[in-house]
């Protein structure tokens, strides 16, 4: 039976990634400018990917730590994983990974990442990967329609596209209009998906940890605000008490070590 240490981490083409990202991320949609790709292999096979890129307002990003050049942080815009792959997979690939961003692009001094409550979890791999909780925000970013299809705001306002837009209104009988509102979805059933949007940050130069400029929240904080969630379903109410499936990649684990950066198998 495979086990985390079978897997294979390596750098692969945009295309590739946006190929699997596609399949299996559950918004089935990748981040047009994400620039470095990594791609999860088991027997062969690309299982999973990680997607990194600029923040999509990185003026503020950037303003999180005190200090931070604009080339000097990083975003994991997307991850996925196939349940093909074995427990822990996630914790291994993701440590792998940050270790190769240290050796190969000095200048990255911090990794921020979001977990959206709405439609994946709360962050339990991140939690386990050694990222700081900074940000617990009730979801405003996602409206669920009345089909149950769930679309970023981003995507339907001037943050967006107008096609994109025009493709919505047309689709949910909406009036269209180029403003940057969100009224005439509503005005058809949307409404904002329950769940939260939390903010991680890791620190690849731990020295960079004094100059965060907002507070490193306990993890205990997520129980406390009710913001446990698994697929948008508060953790209180899923069978086994716990945030993540107990099958295939999506469990995690504390980051498994590698002595080498060239592989990770």
């Amino acid at each position: 039976m495979a086990t985390a240490k079978d897997i294979v981490i390596k750098p692969i083409k945009a295309a590739a990634a946006n190929t699997i990202i596609r399949k299996i991320h559950y918004s089935g949609k990748v981040v047009p400018n994400s620039g470095l790709h990594f791609g999860v292999f088991l027997n062969g096979k690309l299982e999973g990917a990680m997607q990194f890129g600029p923040p999509m307002d990185k003026r503020k990003s950037v303003a999180l730590v005190e200090g931070t050049l604009w080339s000097g942080m990083i975003e994991l815009n997307r991850m996925a994983f196939s349940d093909a792959l074995p427990r822990f997979s996630e914790s291994r690939a993701i440590g792998y990974v940050l270790r190769l961003i240290k050796k190969q692009y000095p200048q990255i001094k911090w990794v921020q990442s979001f977990s959206d409550g709405t439609a994946c979890g709360d962050g339990t791999i991140y939690r386990a990967s050694g990222f700081y909780l900074t940000s617990i925000k009730e979801n405003s970013s996602i409206y669920e329609f009345p089909d149950g299809e769930r679309i970023a705001v981003m995507s339907l306002t001037n943050g967006g596209d107008q096609q994109a837009r025009r493709r919505a209104c047309e689709k949910y009988g909406a009036t269209y209009n180029s403003s940057a509102s969100m009224k005439p979805f509503v005005d058809i059933g949307a409404k904002k998906a329950a769940g939260n949007m939390l903010r991680y940050i890791y620190f690849i130069d731990k020295s960079y940890k004094e100059k965060l400029t907002v507070p490193i929240l306990p993890f205990s904080k997520i129980d406390e605000m009710g913001a446990g969630m698994y697929k948008g379903v508060s953790r209180d109410k899923l069978s086994d008490g716990g945030d993540q499936p107990h099958s295939g990649g999506a469990t995690p684990t504390i980051t498994l070590q590698s002595n080498g950066i060239d592989n990770a198998s």
